[in-house]
């Protein structure tokens, strides 16, 4: 099986959901705590290619960042991702990657797909 990995935020309910997940299928999965190992902009990049969305899918548009930064009318790729890249909080949660594919995991049935 490739190797999976998991952007995870243990404070997510939804994020431990899916480390559940992955433990009860017995995956060992490579663990990103990603506000603390913030994303490089190229793996964010890549990780959108992986996800096949734009960067503003990728915003969590309830954060009080997102409000401050003002990114709701923001259309510029390059500038979400660098405000993703200096505030990791603005990331979606859970994302898991798996070769050449990644999913949020919102809702869960997201990384069951991933993983048949």
């Amino acid at each position: 099986m490739q190797e999976i990995q998991i952007w995870h935020n243990p404070k997510c309910s939804k994020s431990r959901a899916a480390m559940e997940l992955l433990e009860n299928k017995n995956i060992d999965a490579s663990v990103v705590k990603y506000l603390e190992q913030t994303p490089t902009k190229e793996q964010l990049i890549d990780v959108l290619k992986k996800l096949n969305m734009k960067a503003s899918q990728l915003l969590r548009t309830g954060e009080d960042v997102y409000k401050e930064l003002n990114l709701k009318d923001e259309n510029d790729e390059e500038k979400i991702i660098e405000a993703m890249v200096k505030n990791p909080i603005l990331i979606e949660r859970p994302i898991i990657i798996k070769g050449k594919s990644a999913v949020i995991a919102r809702p869960i049935e997201n990384l069951e797909e991933l993983l048949k």
